[in-house]
């Protein structure tokens, strides 16, 4: 199996990316990330300890009190952003197989979500002509007022901390909306995907951007609860697991810091009487093992007529088999490994419970035969599955989908929204008038239309434990501002 060259890929693996240079760590911990296709050791990073945060939030704290960021006019940032977005460009191969070595993500679809990451920088930069920054109010409350505005400010220093499945994308959805608004950032990169978070602080000091706007450093829980922790972080922006998003939302409460929560999911597909099991099955397998399933956002919960449940759970079978289970690194592959030996425990955990509690293995359920090193399952399609069960309430993270049987259309949606996460959905009927109706009776930020679809360019998150706030678009930019009234007397002159 392939591998890429650490030191083609990475400059300051060693370093984290502070005040504007690469400064040496406080220790000499090490975080070692492990190949999840080979088992072999693909990269070691340096660790943040207490110190090395600090002085991150330091430097992004200085940054926003002192420096010239949150001064400047958008218009000034936005060619700074327009900056990154070029150089993101030049280093897209890099970021893509550092992903696929970090993770085991598949390189064509590393190189497909790759592809979008400027965009997203350019997207922002963007706004910094077309959102409205100040608007015009008539004051109703307040005698003698001539001339009332709400304006949108910085909210301040924002740590950002990415989870390990989609670190750059993920990244580049909170950074560029903060720093159009002025903020200044703490990037927290995941200890099993540091990578490009890291490329991210090249990228910073390659194109000039001012000393501490981004600061980068990798580190484990106990460092990264000092950054929630710390009085002079304004606010958290958090892409993880439902658990660890209470307990920032709990510490958060404690001092009235701002957060945004995109947390987990336990997402459905609802397949309604008109639309074909073969064409469904299709289409939900060619995303499934996107990423191994470890995807926040995964249809795992397919819910469809109880006599059609039997055909379909066949179509399901055929689809899956058909996924091709290897070296990432290899273009004809459709699914990698899991992304750490302890993800592909839990994974199996949940299989063993799935099948203990009475639901039927479809196809998959092991190891694959061919291979003998790597952190590889099957994919995985269970049978007869009801909603109480433990693999249809909890999110495994995973190769997985369950087949929930359902008494009517109405029975199904029940079954959908009976669930402590609301994250993404999706209909499939070929009645688009029916999909819009369904659509507006679940309970889920995001419901498609016969795929799986999300879109952050319109807004991304979830309803009930599913988080807090949204990513992308106008609606991913707000998080990042507060709104400020002013109400004057007289006529000011602007701009």
């Amino acid at each position: 199996m392939s591998t890429a060259s650490v030191t083609d890929l990475l400059e300051r693996p060693d370093q984290f990316f502070i005040g504007g240079d690469w400064v040496a760590p406080s220790s000499d911990a090490r975080i070692d990330v492990i190949n999840p296709a080979t088992e072999e050791l693909f990269l070691r990073v340096a660790e943040a300890q207490a110190d090395d945060m600090n002085r991150a939030v330091a430097a992004a704290r200085h940054a926003f009190d002192k420096g010239p960021w949150p001064r400047m006019t958008h218009a000034e940032r936005a060619t700074y952003l327009r900056a990154f977005a070029a150089e993101l460009r030049r280093r897209l191969a890099d970021i893509s197989s550092i992903w696929t070595s970090e993770v085991g993500v598949t390189r064509p679809v590393a190189d497909a979500f790759m592809g979008g990451v400027p965009e997203i920088f350019d997207y922002y930069a963007g706004l910094a002509e077309t959102f409205q920054w100040v608007e015009r109010h008539e004051a109703l409350h307040s005698p003698g007022a001539v001339a009332s505005f709400l304006v949108r400010e910085p909210v301040g220093v924002v740590g950002a901390i990415v989870p390990w499945n989609g670190a750059a994308n993920l990244a580049a959805w909170k950074c560029a909306p903060a720093l159009i608004a002025g903020c200044t950032v703490v990037l927290k990169a995941s200890p099993e995907s540091p990578g490009g978070p890291l490329v991210f602080g090249e990228i910073a000091k390659a194109i000039g951007l001012p000393a501490g706007v981004l600061n980068v450093v990798t580190a484990d829980r106990e460092v990264s609860e000092l950054l929630v922790r710390n009085p002079a972080i304004d606010k958290i922006t958090f892409t993880g697991s439902s658990v660890a998003g209470k307990k920032i939302a709990s510490i958060c409460g404690e001092r009235i810091a701002r957060c945004t929560l995109e947390l987990g999911g336990k997402s459905a597909a609802v397949i309604l009487d008109d639309y074909d099991v073969e064409e469904a099955a299709s289409h939900i397998a060619a995303y499934a093992p996107m990423l191994s399933g470890q995807v926040c956002s995964s249809l795992t919960r397919l819910v469809i007529s109880k006599h059609r449940h039997d055909a379909f759970a066949e179509a399901m079978a055929e689809a899956f088999k058909a996924i091709r289970v290897g070296d990432p690194a290899d273009a004809s592959v459709g699914m990698g490994p899991l992304a750490m030996a302890r993800q592909r425990d839990r994974v199996e955990g949940y299989i063993a419970k799935g099948r203990e509690e009475g639901a039927t293995v479809a196809t998959g359920g092991g190891r694959p035969a061919h291979l003998n090193r790597g952190y590889f399952v099957e994919p995985t399609v269970f049978a007869n599955v009801d909603n109480r069960m433990t693999i249809a309430r909890e999110e495994i993270f995973g190769p997985v989908v369950s087949i929930i049987p359902a008494d009517s259309e109405e029975h199904a949606v029940e079954i959908a929204n009976d669930t402590l996460f609301g994250l993404n959905s999706s209909v499939f009927t070929n009645d688009a008038t029916r999909a819009y109706q369904v659509a507006r009776q679940l309970q889920a930020g995001t419901v498609g239309h016969n795929w799986f679809r999300t879109d952050f360019s319109i807004a991304f998150g979830g309803f009930k434990q599913s988080g807090i706030g949204r990513e992308g678009g106008t609606e991913g930019l707000m998080p990042f501002l507060e709104a400020k009234t002013i109400i004057l007397e007289g006529e000011p002159r602007l701009g």
